[in-house]
């Protein structure tokens, strides 16, 4: 048994219209420790019918709260900081067991910055300004000002289960949205804790609906159903396609996938670059849509990044996440973790070289502990560099020029983020301005972000539609509306 656990089996319950439910199905669902394999809770498993009534529980919700002060919602957002705040270790530890990453080097962290993206909220609704507008009528007299969307549909992944909700549920309390929202499955448990805090502050019955279920089920239900306003998601690029179809015609906020490339050319400081990448590709075990996906390297520094990522690898301890020592968690889930092998099979079978690392480590306590890996010559055509591999990889890609770079940068599918490393301002400039990547970050790596910075994709890729981050989310999640008064 791994510390900080018991041996009693949890059974919670969804969240609807201020009252803790059960499915009207009666399903439930197991929650799956994945560094043991021990079932620890079940939930839910939410049916269309357990959907649409949290949909009707938040349009009836929506006028009143839509009434609230922004002032009144800036308080709600603190209140539920505070809560959160007090109940720091027990969301840490839900976290640590629901997800996998390490309790003492990443759970903790995570909470702490969605305790952050509330308070950030609060603050921010606060000072959403709009605009009056000079107009050639001398008449008229035209201004602008900010409402909510309405109901909003909010479907969230199990990667960061506890922040990314955060990043949709605080911009969307402040701005006066009413919310329904469906969390990945695998990590419903910190769902449910986070509802908790929000109940405990006294957000209104209706105001956010948690349903857990399956997302082909719930979750499609609340992004088609005519009874909600928008859509906000977190997840693949193959989840969010399909949810931009069944939600045709409705407002779009869509995180969606990313093979970011860390980018290392010959001028860059090494020491600097390689402990960045590794970090990029090992954090989290690797399944950050941001991530160190792909390193392209010049090839004149080639041979020195290989060796600097093997000694970062070598220094990733991996194991039980609630031990002190522990840097790096097993995968999530078996599908994950599948697709991890599968791409590193590939690589090889491609002509790359696996140089550290490469394993699954069974004899941890579960199929899903995979080691920090590093693979040498890795060739264009292998999956890793064309698609997301969601896990702790770090492979190198030779290139002989600034341009093979930048050709390899922007021949994928993906355009989310992208880190560069260069002494060189006008090199910097160069793939600054030409690298199809909502996000560019000079001598930093692609997992560069704080909550208030806009995160999105890039158009023409399939990254996103919009952005999250501060007051770019309150943007996304109100409708700007323009009043025209005549003077005569």
């Amino acid at each position: 048994m791994q510390r900080g656990q018991s041996d009693a089996v949890i059974h919670y319950k969804m969240y609807i219209d201020g009252q803790w439910v059960e499915s009207e199905g009666g399903g439930r669902m197991d929650a799956v420790n994945p560094a043991t394999g021990r079932v620890f809770a079940t939930v839910p498993e939410g049916t269309r019918e357990d959907a649409r009534r949290a949909i009707a529980a938040a349009r009836q919700a929506a006028e009143t709260f839509a009434k609230w002060s922004p002032w009144e919602r800036s308080r709600l957002c603190h209140t539920i900081a505070t809560v959160m705040e007090r109940r720091r270790d027990e969301l840490a530890r839900t976290l640590a067991e629901d997800q996998g990453k390490p309790y003492h080097t990443e759970a903790r962290y995570e909470v702490d910055k969605a305790i952050e993206g509330f308070y950030h909220a609060a603050e921010q609704i606060k000072w959403l300004e709009t605009s009056f507008i000079p107009v050639e009528n001398p008449h008229k007299r035209v201004f602008t000002f900010r409402q909510p969307r309405g109901v909003y549909a909010v479907i969230t992944p199990w990667n960061y289960p506890i922040n990314i909700p955060v990043e949709y549920l605080a911009p969307g309390i402040a701005t006066g949205n009413t919310i329904v929202w469906v969390p990945a499955p695998s990590t419903s448990v910190c769902a449910v804790k986070l509802m908790e805090c929000l109940e405990e502050a006294g957000v209104p019955p209706g105001v956010v609906n948690l349903v857990t279920g399956q997302g082909p089920v719930v979750g499609d239900e609340i992004v088609a159903h005519p009874g909600t306003d928008a859509v906000g998601f977190t997840g693949s690029s193959e989840t969010g396609v399909a949810i931009a179809a069944r939600a045709a015609g409705k407002p779009l906020l869509l995180e969606m996938g990313g093979n970011g490339p860390v980018i290392i050319l010959d001028d860059a400081d090494l020491d600097l670059a390689c402990q960045v990448a590794a970090a990029g590709s090992f954090a989290n075990a690797g399944q950050i849509c941001s991530s160190s996906e792909r390193i392209l390297v010049h090839a004149r520094v080639y041979d020195q990044v290989a060796e600097r990522l093997v000694k970062a690898a070598e220094k990733v301890r991996l194991g039980d996440p609630f031990a002190e020592e522990t840097t790096m968690g097993p995968l999530n889930n078996e599908k994950v973790a599948a697709k991890v092998v599968r791409h590193v099979q590939d690589s090889q079978e491609r002509g790359a070289q696996v140089v550290f690392g490469g394993k699954v480590r069974e004899d941890l306590g579960s199929p899903l502990f995979h080691e920090p890996t590093v693979i040498i010559d890795v060739p264009a055509d292998s999956l890793i560099n064309r698609e997301e591999t969601f896990g702790p990889v770090a492979p190198l890609i030779r290139a002989k020029d600034d341009e093979e770079i930048l050709r390899l940068a922007n021949g994928g599918r993906y355009g989310l983020t992208c880190g560069v490393f260069t002494r060189d301002i006008k090199r910097a400039f160069h793939f600054a301005e030409n690298i199809k990547s909502g996000i560019v970050n000079i001598n930093d790596g692609s997992t560069y972000w704080e909550l208030h910075i806009p995160f999105g994709g890039a158009s023409g890729k399939r990254s996103g539609i919009g952005r999250l981050g501060g007051k770019y989310t309150m943007m996304e999640m109100t409708d700007l509306k323009t009043v025209t008064i005549d003077l005569r």
